[in-house]
């Protein structure tokens, strides 16, 4: 489902961003094509009794498919090479496959890498790490049943401590994750950094009644009540 886009209108956006010097630029300007889209939850096909599908829906996303969608696009040639693409970022190894799926924001990070962790360089010494065990709640039951337990480090930044210094050194284009203290999860939410008339803003695919779409934040205002933010960047 493309949406209100074509193959050609695809390979268009993709060849207009591929002239844009930095990969971080590249996200912003690729993302601004899709402000106002609809959210959309659950599109993904596929569990532990159900076989994967890969499902391109440009009509909607929830705030993980529309990093996908985004990173597959700032990686692709043209509109064929973006269904490869959001293969290789969905999926380890670009196997259509449940247990394959990077269900975690972290798993960007993890084995065949999507992004590089930054969390710790954009925090400048404030930055915190926790050890999680992702998927297993406190009951001991599962977060997504038909898949084990990972331990991980997860590395955030407090919001009490994102200063305007903090503030400066995340960069447009950044994936952000907001970090969660419940246990068995690493985030609660994701989106991506754009920067505006000196604003830093969220840009991000919303869940709330009264937005239901993708829309810009500012960062800062969205972060309260929020424990904190992980950072991950494309590496130049």
């Amino acid at each position: 489902n493309l949406g209100r886009w074509s193959e050609a209108d695809l390979s268009h956006i993709i060849s207009s961003a591929s002239l844009i010097d930095t990969p971080g630029a590249q996200i912003a300007s690729l993302s601004n094509h899709f402000v106002a889209t609809s959210y959309a939850a659950n599109t993904l096909v596929g569990g532990p009794q159900v076989a994967e599908q890969l499902v391109v829906n440009l009509d909607g996303f929830d705030c993980f498919t529309f990093l996908d969608v985004i990173e597959a696009l700032r990686r692709a040639s043209d509109s064929e090479a973006f269904i490869k693409e959001l293969k290789n970022v969905r999926y380890v190894g670009g196997k259509v496959a449940y247990v394959n799926r990077r269900h975690f924001f972290s798993d960007w990070i993890a084995e065949d890498a999507v992004v590089e962790d930054v969390t710790e360089k954009v925090g400048q010494g404030r930055a915190l790490k926790v050890r999680k065990q992702l998927n297993r709640k406190a009951d001991g039951s599962f977060w997504l049943p038909g898949l084990v337990v990972t331990p991980r480090q997860i590395h955030y930044i407090p919001t009490a401590n994102v200063d305007t210094d903090i503030l400066s050194s995340l960069q447009p284009g950044d994936y952000i994750g907001i970090y969660t203290n419940q246990v068995g999860l690493d985030v609660s939410h994701t989106g991506l950094i754009v920067k505006s008339q000196g604003r830093v803003l969220l840009r991000h695919a919303s869940s709330r009644r009264d937005t239901g779409r993708v829309v810009d934040e500012d960062l800062l205002e969205y972060m309260q009540n929020k424990p904190g933010l992980l950072v991950y960047r494309v590496k130049p």
